[in-house]
């Protein structure tokens, strides 16, 4: 008889298994409704995987989803929504191996520039989520008033906020987009980078195994053009990010036509690439998607 395989060769014989990407949607992994998928290629054109082709009747899920998360995170303390994404930081610095490879296929990097930017990528989430009780005190207000009242400005979250990652950055620029919005409290339905989808769908999987509740952040991955008219016209979206599409003046203008209807909040960067190394991306991402309440209350005697 045949001696049997060392462990080691049957190892090295082993077919590789293919991963099969999907959406992110209420915390769950479906496939795309419409079954689609797209090919997915590396700088050089090579292919590395498939992804889900997200359709309308997904984008309209992921609003249902983000909408019925939004009372428990909004709800949520300020200080306990910086736990929980420091969290999903712990998780990303565990799993930095794979998304270096995902990050140095999608950008053409070499694996010091890919190293260096999933660092970075990890740095900027924990950025954010320091921001999450602090963000009160740069927004906020004690407002002088003719009268006996205290009067008081406080910064709520919008709702629920599209965005459409960054092209050219597949995880640091997405970092960057994402981490603002869903720290001060708003739910996200995420538009994945259509040419380089798979670190926001490798995300996703680390934000279902972390402590952010189902729906908070739900991942489309597809064509922007073809999934952001349903969510600009929604009447459940209050605000959209175009980073994604900032490029594409055309598209952009629809959107933003769209969104008037419900006087959604939008944010339209400068068709100019954004430098998403920059250390400090300051505050102006945190505060596009919040909302100011004043209350007036009087002082007594």
């Amino acid at each position: 008889m045949p001696e049997p395989a060392e462990p080691e060769a049957a190892a090295r014989a082993a077919l590789p298994v293919l991963k099969t990407y999907k959406l992110f949607v209420g915390g769950a992994f479906p496939r795309s409704e419409s079954g689609r998928v797209y090919e997915v290629t590396d700088a050089e054109g090579r292919w590395v995987a498939n992804a889900p082709r997200a359709s309308r009747k997904d984008a309209r899920d992921a609003v249902v989803a983000a909408r019925g998360a939004f009372p428990g995170w909004s709800g949520a303390t300020a200080y306990n929504r910086g736990q929980v994404l420091y969290r999903v930081a712990e998780l990303l610095q565990g799993r930095r191996a794979q998304f270096r490879a995902e990050v140095a296929a999608a950008e053409g990097l070499s694996r010091p520039a890919a190293r260096a930017a999933v660092d970075a990528a990890i740095d900027r989430w924990v950025w954010y989520a320091g921001w999450s009780d602090k963000v009160a005190q740069v927004a906020g207000a004690a407002n002088p008033v003719a009268g006996p009242y205290f009067n008081l400005s406080t910064p709520e979250p919008a709702g629920v906020v599209a965005v459409f990652a960054p092209r050219d950055s597949s995880l640091l620029g997405l970092v960057s987009v994402l981490a603002p919005v869903i720290v001060t409290g708003n739910t996200a339905v995420l538009v994945a980078s259509e040419r380089a989808p798979l670190p926001a769908l490798s995300l996703a999987e680390v934000l279902a195994t972390s402590d952010v509740p189902p729906g908070v952040v739900n991942v489309l991955s597809g064509r922007a053009a073809e999934l952001g008219p349903p969510l600009a016209a929604h009447q459940d979206v209050n605000g959209l990010d175009l980073t994604g599409i900032s490029q594409d003046p055309a598209l952009a203008t629809d959107l933003e036509a769209a969104a008037a209807q419900n006087l959604k909040r939008v944010r339209r960067p400068s068709p100019a690439p954004e430098d998403w190394t920059t250390a400090d991306q300051g505050t102006a991402r945190l505060l596009a998607f919040l909302e100011t309440k004043t209350v007036w209350h009087p002082m007594g005697v």
